[in-house]
């Protein structure tokens, strides 16, 4: 028998009652995501109609000790009618007054905190090449800001917060304010935060990416080969230097925070001249707003050679020709189907948490700690050894309940890593 559905008076006192565990929240970005110091800058970069978790997290972060914290709104209305209205030519460049603002707070050593919350379909219809022109100039133009967080010299997190477009999309089923409180709930609980002491449970889970680096790196694998029914036939090649990284982050200064909550894969940057073979996306890909369903690429020796998608083929085609190295891998991620947003069996459209429930790979920067000694490397040098360089970074998913990854040896010999979408030894 399906549950009857909430009245909206039932959701608000629901909700209410979360509000302790919305603040313990709002403490873990602050202290676990970005592990803000006494005296840090945090930027906090959230969305208009998340204004009150918003101010959650400007008062965690001053009991934390902050010396002052900046906060960058965003509105997916406002963003729809620039698009709309300006020409192409205004997105090729970022605003002096954003690039100072972006660049200055980096070189001052501030926390970058990005709360996501988003109507995934605030976009349908604009023009891709403004949106990717727009994300390849403030990528280009705020470099500071770009390499401090590429090169461990500033902490950050992105992290969700609930908006009623998003949450709408993700229960269709229900009223407004039921989807936002159910979406409140999964969030807390796909972040562990849905417990007495979130911060401990963070240690714990960071523990247990120990175990999956450690075996991987052991091997030193010189290539891995996916695997699976839908298609996908796919060999990258992996640098002879690379490092698998997962779960906390560590900024020059050894600063230990977290980029991503939550967070299940394991990860590492590819060799951008060896990839070969076709992979197919199981989950759909959203991007500033636009989605993109039912696709697969094909690469030869590292690029993508062609592709086709069902659904917004030409948001594909920008990705891919965004520059030189938007058309080559920069991160193979692997996620095994247990984990808890798998579990949920939701489809979030919203890359943070869906990539965090499949396999999957990235076109465009690579990874600089993925590569021993990388962090002290030249973007020319990391090139030299494999790890692809690039404007942009956008993560798709190719993780299947059949999918099964080898690890190759230079000497040949292969060892299981993934069977049937799962670790070996799960």
């Amino acid at each position: 028998m399906a549950a009857l559905p909430m009245t909206d008076e039932e959701c608000r006192l629901a909700t209410e009652a979360l509000s302790d565990q919305i603040d313990l929240y709002a403490e873990l970005l602050v202290k676990k995501g970005v592990a803000l110091q006494p005296d840090q800058e945090l930027v906090l970069q959230a969305p208009v109609e998340s204004a009150d978790f918003a101010r959650r997290v400007v008062s965690a972060a001053y009991r934390a000790g902050a010396g002052h914290v900046t906060v960058i709104w965003q509105d997916d209305a406002v963003s729809r009618l620039t698009y709309e209205n300006c020409p192409v030519t205004f997105f090729e460049s970022t605003p002096s007054w954003q690039v100072e603002q972006l660049n200055s707070l980096a070189e001052a050593g501030a926390a970058f905190l990005f709360l996501e919350g988003r109507d995934p379909s605030a976009l349908e219809g604009v023009d891709p090449a403004k949106l990717v022109a727009a994300a390849k100039a403030r990528n280009t133009d705020c470099r500071a800001f770009r390499d401090g967080m590429d090169f461990g010299y500033n902490a950050w997190c992105i992290a969700g917060v609930p908006v009623a477009a998003w949450a709408r999309k993700v229960f269709p089923d229900v009223s407004s304010a039921e989807a936002l409180y159910r979406l409140w709930v999964l969030i807390l609980e796909v972040a562990r935060a849905d417990g007495k002491d979130p911060e401990s449970a963070w240690e714990t889970h960071n523990a247990s990416f120990e175990k999956t680096k450690r075996f991987l790196n052991s091997h030193h694998f010189d290539a891995l080969r996916y695997e699976s029914a839908n298609g996908t036939s796919l060999t990258v090649g992996l640098p002879a230097a690379h490092v698998w990284d997962g779960g906390a982050g560590r900024t020059r200064d050894g600063v230990t925070f977290f980029p991503n909550i939550p967070t299940e894969e394991v990860f590492t940057s590819p060799d951008r001249l060896r990839v070969d073979g076709v992979v197919h996306a199981t989950l759909p890909l959203v991007l500033s707003g636009q989605m993109v369903r039912d696709f697969w690429l094909r690469f030869e020796d590292g690029r993508v050679v062609d592709f086709d998608a069902v659904q917004g083929k030409e948001v594909l085609r920008h990705i891919v020709e965004t520059d030189e190295g938007s058309c080559r891998l920069g991160e193979v991620a692997l996620v095994s189907k247990n984990t808890p947003i798998r579990q949920s069996d939701t489809l979030f459209f919203d890359t943070l948490y869906d990539e965090n429930a499949s396999c999957h790979l990235a076109l465009g920067m690579g990874f600089p700690e993925c590569l021993e000694g990388g962090a002290s490397l030249s973007k020319d040098d990391l090139l030299a050894r494999g790890v692809n360089q690039s404007s942009t970074h956008v993560d798709f998913m190719i993780g299947a309940d059949d999918l099964n990854i080898r690890g190759i040896s230079a000497d040949g010999t292969e060892t299981a890593i993934f069977e049937n979408g799962q670790w070996v030894w799960e």
